[in-house]
Order: C-alpha cells, then structure tokens, then sequence
C-alpha cells in the first residue's frame, strides 16, 4: 500500500487525466521521481536500440545501399550518444532515486526540488537532441564530437548536439550534487561509512567523478558553442586554434564517464550476488577501498584514448602503466564475488542470472581493456572494429547487464509487483547470446582490418560472416527487449504483489519497509547495528527495524511545478541559440533565446521569494498507514 501525501495532509484533488498529469509534472517524491527516470530513460534506449539496429542492417552485407554517407554517421552519432547520455546516465539515476534513501533510512534526499530539477533538464535536453531529426538533421560528428569536425562543419545538427547535451548534463550534476549531500548527511543512526551498502558506496564514488568529470564537458561543450555561433577560435588550428586540445577534455571527462557508467553496476552486482547466495558479501572492506581506489584512478587514465596522437613515448607509458593499474582493483570485486557466490545457496533467478553473466562477460571487456592499454599494440587495434567490440563488452555487457539485474531486483520494491520470472528467463538468455553473437565476433573482424564508422565494406575482404552473425545477434538483442516490456506490461496486469521484504531474504533497509514504500519511507527512523542491518535485526529474530525514534508527525517537501517550467524555458533559450545561426532568422531566433533565459530566471525569482513550508503527515496518520500495510 503507498500512501499519497495528498489524500493525508492535502485537500483531494478532482481525479482525472489532467490531475494525474500535474501530479506527474509537479513531483518532487524521490520514488516517483525514478519511475520518471526509468521510463525516460527506456524511452531514448529503444530509439537508441533502433538506430542500432538501423546500422547493423547496413552492416549486415557487403556494399549495402540501406543506410549510407551523411545519414549513416548521424544515426551512429546518435547512436552512442543517446545510449551513453540519455539511456544509461538516467537509468543510474532511476537506480539511485528508488534504492538509496532507503538504503540508508532517509525519508527523502537532501534536495527534492533540485532532484525533480535535475530530472526534467536531463529529458529535456534529450528533447533538444533528438529535435535535431526533424529540424534541420541530426549530429554527424560521431558521439565525441572531434574538433574541428564538430565545432567548423557539419551545419546545425552540432548545435543541437552541444546545447542538448549542457541542458542534460546540467541535470546530472545537479543529481551527483544532491546525492553527495545525502548519502553524507542523512544516514540513520549507527549507518556508519563502512556499514554502507555497496550499491551507496558505488553511488557515493559516482557522484564524486560526476562532481569532478562533468565541468570538463561543460567547458569543452561551451568552447565548441562559442566556435560554433561566434566565430572563436578554440579548435581553429588555422587562426591559432588546438583541436587536439578537445581530445583531451573530452576524455577528462570521459574516461571517469566509464566508471560512472559502470561503478553503480559494481553496486547492483553486490548486493544481488550477496542475497541470492544468502551471504554476507565477501571482503566487504576490500570492495570500498577499491571502489574509492577505482574512482581516484579514472581520472589518471584518459591519454590512452589517445596513443595514437603524438605525444609521445614517455606520456603514453605513464598512461598505459596507469591503465594497467585500474584492472588491480576491479580484479578485487570480481574474485570477491566469486567468493561469495562459493559455498552460497545460490538461487538463480532472473536479477541473478544477469549478476552471474555480468562476471565472465566483463571480465573478457576488461581483458581486451589491458590489451588495449599496450601503446604499441593499441597502434594496431585503434579506430577497429576491436574498440568497437570492447567498450560493448564494457558498456553493455557491463553496465546494461548490471542495471538489467537491479530492475528485476528492485522492481517489486518500486511497483509493488513482482516481474514474471518465465518471462525474465527468457529476455536473459535472448540478451545474452544475442549480445555475445553481436559483439564476440567483431573482436575479429577488427583483427582482420574492419575500420570503425565505415559505413560499408566490399565484397571479398572478408568481413561477410562475421557482420551477418554480429547482426543476428542484434536481433536477439533487440527481441529481448521486447519480451522485457512484455514482461513489464505482464506485470502491471497480473504481477505477483511483493512483501516488503520481496525476496523473503533482503539483507538491506529498503527490505524492512513496505512494497512500494509509502509517502514517508521509513515510519520511524532506523537504528543500524552493522553491515546487512535488516539481516542482522531478522537473525536475532525481528521481523522490523529497531527505532531510532518514537512515532510522530513526518515533514514532507510540497510538490512544484517550477522545476518543469525551468527546463522548458532552457529548452526555449536553447533553440533560440541554435536558430540564431541561421542569417534569415538571426534577430527573432535570439529574441527567442532571450525570453526563454528571462523565464528561467524568473523562476528562479519565483522559487527564491515564495515560501514553502511544506506540509506535515500526522502521526495517528501514519500509525493507521503502517497498521495497514503490516
């Protein structure tokens, strides 16, 4: 049972499509909050997954007509950069907003409107970015934007891809900031640093290198606007200008970008490893410290993008000996799971089948990562097919293996409903051929010479077998998905509701509580006595959490709908810019552009002078919430 603030504390509000929307628009609960992720999220992973599917069509034979030239680069461009900023950031985001208030036995984050801010900036700029498609044509640059490609040619399809991406991004440091902030100051009693769990340490770690990675972005990003609508001079090697210097912020930023991708999969992997094996995570210390070790090494590593540049030996060994450095660490998690996984009783359902497949699918990404981290032979492997294989290996087998596994371990925490396990075994092992038949095969065809980004190959190279395969593979992939949202629909109609603690062995506080969580979270603020705190209250026969405190009226942050009115007058300032480069409609596009910045701050206006107290949900309330939901 969720309780509604409003049906407590507020007046009722007329029911209706209209009051459901506004209830939606103006959310500032964390819970609902991720739901919003997690459907933002899936919706630019399937129109990434189409792209995808698009380019391994063309693929499919040699000298294809499908998919060619100028169309070719703007689906692979948006491609990666849909799947990489507005598939996977908001999917971790989706992760943190269900599971990390209740980790550590918060009734909400630090800053709820600033976490409704940082969602809607995020959809908004995927807006702005896939806009592109129908204003002009999309990106072309490929999804790293090199200079002077990106910042000189390429017409206005650049400017939707660098406005678009500072709107999503501004949305993403807001989200590390606010989580930082509450993972420090609102952990319940007794929650000490090392009686965190995993999946809050990789958090914690995350949103430290967001703090850190994204201002290079922003930097970079803004460069290339001033390049780009006023003629500067960044990345203009003729007047002076470096495009060797983007490469470097870039991968300032994106090198930590992988392991923000990847450090929450880590999280999930450990927390559903530790409960279906009915242990205690193994080298629980050790997991931390290489966790912290990780995040202080993503930023010593980002050169070896870039071997190939000229800078010469004596950069390139430090950065390859660093590069090696970071597999000592991630070795440590994954013998560490192994070690758990041994001797456990080990149930393999579908949140632990992608676990179990996360382990050998990354480890085969991390193994071609060091082999790539050899300056000499990386000359042989870069812009091949080889690269290509690898960070999928990372990325999907990694991160989309991992977040797989947390949706379909935390779902009936978030919906009240169980998943279809029928249902889940099939869409793991459609995904997992389907991805090991997509990516494993492109290892060779890089091998063999097979460039990346080339849109065709000619008959007789050799390349035949392989792309067929790999596209085969992408299909499974892509059927995968569908029995998933088959699943999730299922699920909606017909789930298995979930007990509060769902798995009937949750180790952790967010298993204490009810399925879905009500309005408050927690009735009465934990009190954690050490590491797997609801297992340890359930072993000394508690069937709930220890209060930290008595029973009382719980403050909760009022709904707003500025956070939205935000984002749609930076989306409004953000096609006013990209327009203003249009000679014909310079003055009316930066009219545009001045009264959606005017809007934003008036907003801000707005939200600074009005007072908002809030409103409190009173105890007898919640004593009658907690009798029914028991």
């Amino acid at each position: 049972m969720s309780v509604n603030a409003h049906s407590l504390s507020q007046p009722k509000q007329n029911s209706g499509f209209f009051s459901w929307l506004w209830e939606w628009l103006s959310t500032v609960d964390h819970k609902k909050i991720a739901i919003l992720y997690l459907f933002g999220g899936g919706l630019f992973f399937l129109i990434g997954g189409i792209e995808a599917m698009l380019i391994r069509i063309q693929l499919a034979v040699p000298e294809n007509t499908f998919l060619v030239g100028h169309n070719y680069n703007e689906v692979i461009t948006m491609h990666g950069t849909t799947m990489i900023f507005l598939a996977a950031m908001p999917f971790i985001f989706a992760l943190m907003n269900a599971v990390i208030p209740l980790q550590i036995g918060a009734r909400d984050v630090a800053f709820p409107f600033v976490n409704a801010l940082g969602f809607w900036l995020f959809f908004m700029g995927g807006i702005i970015l896939n806009l592109s498609w129908f204003l002009g044509g999309a990106p072309a640059g490929g999804w790293t934007a090199y200079a002077p490609l990106s910042s000189e040619f390429l017409g206005n399809g650049m400017d939707f891809y660098v406005l678009g991406l500072q709107v999503a991004g501004a949305g993403t440091l807001m989200g590390a900031i606010n989580f930082l902030v509450t993972i420090v100051n609102m952990r319940a009693p007794g929650m000490t640093f090392m009686r965190l769990p995993l999946f809050t340490w990789t958090v914690f770690i995350t949103a430290v290198l967001i703090l850190f990675a994204f201002p290079a972005l922003t930097v970079g990003l803004f460069l290339i606007f001033f390049d780009r609508l006023f003629d500067a001079n960044f990345f203009n090697e003729a007047n002076g200008g470096n495009s060797i210097i983007w490469e470097h912020i870039f991968w300032i930023f994106g090198h930590p970008e992988v392991y923000i991708l990847i450090l929450p999969a880590f999280g999930v992997i450990s927390e559903v490893i530790a409960t279906f094996s009915k242990k205690r995570l193994f080298g629980y210390s050790s997991m931390v410290f290489a966790t912290i070790l990780i995040g202080f090494l993503a930023f010593m590593v980002w050169v070896h993008h870039m071997f190939t540049v000229g800078l010469g030996p004596s950069a390139n060994t430090i950065f390859a000996i660093a590069t090696m450095a970071i597999a000592v660490p991630t070795g440590i998690k994954i013998f560490n799971w192994i070690f758990t996984l041994w001797g456990g009783q080990i149930t393999f359902n579908t949140a632990n089948l992608y676990a179990v497949g996360f382990i050998p699918t990354f480890v085969m990404g991390g193994v071609t990562g060091v082999m790539l981290a050899v300056p000499t032979a990386d000359f042989q492997y870069h812009d091949s097919y080889f690269v290509v294989a690898h960070f999928h290996y990372v990325i999907v087998g990694g991160l989309i293996f991992g977040l797989f596994s947390g949706f379909y371990y935390w779902w009936p925490k978030m919906f009240g409903r169980h998943l279809n396990e029928t249902l889940g075994k099939i869409n793991f092992w459609l995904f997992f051929i389907g991805f090991h038949l997509t990516f494993f095969f492109q290892h060779f065809l890089g091998l063999m010479g097979m460039p990346r980004r080339y849109f065709t190959y000619l008959k007789g190279e050799g390349f035949d077998a392989f792309n067929m395969v790999s596209t085969i593979g992408a299909f499974l992939m892509f059927f995968a998905v569908i029995v998933m949202l088959i699943n999730i629909a299922y699920s909606a109609v017909k789930g298995e509701k979930a007990k509060g603690d769902a798995w009937e062995q949750g180790r952790t506080l967010e298993w204490s509580i009810a399925s879905p969580p009500p309005e408050y979270n927690f009735a009465q603020t934990p009190l954690v006595k050490g590491i797997d705190a609801f297992w340890k209250e359930k072993m000394d026969g508690k069937d709930k959490m220890t209060a930290a405190e008595p029973v009382g009226d719980i403050h909760m942050p009022s709904s707003s709908i500025v956070p939205f009115l935000m984002s749609i007058s930076l989306t409004i300032a953000s096609l006013g810019f990209i327009f203003s480069a249009h000679d014909g409609v310079r003055k009316p596009a930066l009219f545009v552009a001045g009264a959606g910045v005017v809007l934003f701050f008036l907003c801000m206006l707005a939200r600074s002078i009005k007072d908002d107290p809030g409103f409190h949900i009173h105890k007898e309330e919640v004593i009658e919430t907690e009798k029914g939901v028991r």
